[in-house]
């Protein structure tokens, strides 16, 4: 699925990006450089549960709301693999949340193996970090 990465501490915090003023649409620089990799220790993805308490609704990701004004909060699982997407072979996208420019996270795993199973989930639109989260319970690093 990748090349050989090698480990960073934790999740880099995404560089910044003026999304609104880029000349072309498209995605943020990854949050992590090519050729390495973190593990995420916080909920990720879907599922989206109401919570009283206003704050990102994900690592990296501002808050959200529902329809009814409600704060939402990530429930995802935790122990992603999250890698540059561009270090990904083999993957192809499948039924993403989509916005403006690319993939949101909030619909939760939305890139397919070449066998068929859904395994990871691309973060790829303008406004969010580029980033790809490989699901622990899919994926498993190999060591040479």
């Amino acid at each position: 699925m990748t090349e050989p990465l090698t480990r960073l501490p934790a999740v880099p915090e995404p560089p910044f990006f003026a999304w609104w003023d880029a000349d072309e649409p498209g995605p943020s620089p990854a949050t992590v450089p090519s050729g390495c990799y973190a593990i995420e220790t916080e909920p990720y993805g879907a599922p989206l549960v109401v919570t009283d308490v206003p704050g990102p609704a994900m690592p990296r990701r501002g808050t959200m709301g529902n329809v009814d004004g409600q704060w939402l909060v990530s429930q995802g699982p935790r122990g992603n693999i999250v890698i540059n997407p561009d270090d990904a072979r083999g993957l192809t996208l499948q039924h993403a949340s989509s916005a403006c420019c690319g993939a949101t996270p909030d619909g939760g795993m939305n890139q397919l193996c070449a066998c068929g199973t859904l395994v990871a989930t691309l973060c790829s639109d303008c406004c969010l970090p580029y980033e790809l989260h490989l699901s622990a319970d899919h994926v498993r690093a190999i060591h040479p």
